[in-house]
């Protein structure tokens, strides 16, 4: 493969930019009196393979193929899941590589599942640590999701192709110009969601990794009862109002800073994630007004919206136990994981846009019955919409759901449960975090799964978060033929 070396060049800074992270939960063992080695090692020995993969690929000609920009998205999730896993190896959690592996994945993919019970007793330096894997990985999905999949034309995602140059060679140089801007209003928003929960109640260690999580949409917390730990409506108000910012895609800030004001107010998919939060709260709300009295009409209306809003987003935060709700909460909300939130923003799932376009195509079909001799076209954001793009659509969410069944079938046979099944796979391909159920529930733990389930999660929430495509086309001969 001509000029591979850029790949591993690439990963080589990652990993030294990912063991230069490590030394901040370094500092925290100083903080509170940590002593141990555990971060000290892992950043060397991130850093070292690091700084390795650099010299030794070493090249004046950067540009990237097609095949290569593929390859290095996905090899660089991978490379950072599995060096992000060696502070919780090297802990004294007694994590085997496995349920390191999974947590790392969990985090960097903002998935927010698992394997740590009892996080009220777990060191604060690995705490740290799982929220800023998350926040790296939600700043990694926005890059991602902005400049590199549109140019990959990649399950429709070129409906979010920036302005200017759009040739595969100049992934990189643009990608450095975006992600500063992005930076910014990354940081901007995590230091303004810092500092609401720092007023509402939260102490200043809490307040910075639970912004973190927020804007991420990841959802790691640092107990065990997540945002519920705290009993604070001001929490849970100032969580809906991050979580909702962090699924709003990234491209509408830039637009905004660029002078478009009313962006927020006119873009469909913004609109169209407004609508689906109003109706599904709406529903929660009085499904719970009817069937539970013990909640009083505020409380209801808070713990509805919160928990609507943590699902869709894939957040994944919890404040109560939904599961005891009754069936239709366990059967709405995984409809929810599905869908997800808005393309270019920090969520999961399926994405927004996606259901918007194949409604309308669905509707044209109709017409075309009714009349037909018409001409039906379909426009978002006022673009028409090609032929080859919905196919490409139909395509991404026909394997989605292909993806989820094969999934669910081999947690199945691994001896899981149907709920838990059905739940862990679209809690992974969707990177929700929760599952549904007494296993992996609100309340429960992906700790007590066999290892082969654990890797198949780990293997769909990698899936989920690269939009499927991405790491697929590697294993297709004919790919790196053309």
């Amino acid at each position: 493969m001509n000029n591979s070396k850029t790949v591993f060049f690439v990963i080589g800074v990652l990993l030294v930019i990912l063991g230069t992270f490590m030394l901040i939960p370094f500092f925290v063992q100083f903080i509170y009196d940590e002593k141990n080695s555990t971060f000290l090692l892992s950043a060397s020995v991130t850093v070292f393979v690091g700084i390795l993969l650099i010299l030794t690929n070493l090249e004046e000609n950067k540009k990237l193929n097609l095949q290569q920009a593929f390859l290095l998205t996905t090899l660089s999730w991978l490379g950072i899941a599995i060096f992000g896993c060696l502070p919780f190896l090297f802990s004294n959690l007694d994590l085997s590589f496995v349920d390191a592996f999974f947590e790392s994945m969990s985090g960097i993919t903002t998935t927010g599942s698992t394997v740590i019970t009892n996080l009220d007793d777990v060191s604060k330096s690995i705490l740290i640590w799982r929220a800023i894997l998350q926040w790296l990985g939600g700043i990694g999905v926005i890059v991602m999701a902005i400049t590199i999949l549109p140019l990959l034309n990649v399950g429709g995602m070129q409906l979010f192709r920036m302005e200017g140059p759009d040739t595969t060679e100049k992934i990189l140089p643009k990608t450095r110009e975006i992600t500063l801007i992005i930076s910014i209003i990354y940081l901007a928003l995590t230091f303004a969601c810092g500092i609401s929960y720092w007023t509402a109640g939260m102490n200043i260690f809490d307040s910075i990794a639970h912004s973190m999580t927020t804007i991420a949409t990841g959802g790691f917390s640092t107990y065990s009862n997540s945002i519920g730990y705290f009993q604070n409506p001001k929490i849970e108000i100032i969580s809906i109002i991050f979580i909702v910012s962090g699924s709003i895609p990234f491209i509408a800030y830039l637009k905004f800073v660029k002078g478009d004001k009313k962006i927020f107010l006119k873009d469909t998919q913004i609109r169209g994630l407004v609508y689906i939060l109003i109706i599904s709260v709406l529903l929660m709300f009085f499904y719970l007004m009817l069937s539970n009295k013990d909640y009083s009409f505020a409380e209801n209306l808070r713990i509805s919206t919160f928990n609507v809003v943590s699902i869709l987003s894939g957040t994944g935060y919890v404040t109560a136990d939904f599961s005891s709700w009754g069936k239709f909460p366990l059967i709405f909300f995984l409809f929810l994981m599905f869908v997800g939130g808005c393309a270019g923003s920090t969520t999961c799932g399926i994405k927004i846009f996606r259901f918007q376009i194949l409604g309308h195509f669905i509707l044209n079909q109709i017409k075309k019955l009714i009349y037909p001799n018409g001409i039906f076209s379909i426009k978002y954001n006022n673009e028409k919409i090609s032929n080859t793009f919905i196919y490409s659509i139909i395509t991404f969410i026909f394997l989605y759901f292909f993806i989820f069944f094969i999934l669910a079938t081999l947690l199945s046979l691994n001896g899981l449960d149907f709920i838990t099944a059905i739940s862990g796979s679209a809690s992974a391909i969707s990177n929700v975090g929760p599952g549904l159920g007494d296993v992996i529930g609100p309340n429960g733990n992906f700790n007590n799964l066999p290892d082969f389930s654990k890797l198949s999660l780990s293997l769909g929430m990698l899936l989920g978060r690269l939009e499927l495509f991405t790491v697929l086309v590697l294993f297709f001969p004919s790919f790196w033929k053309n």
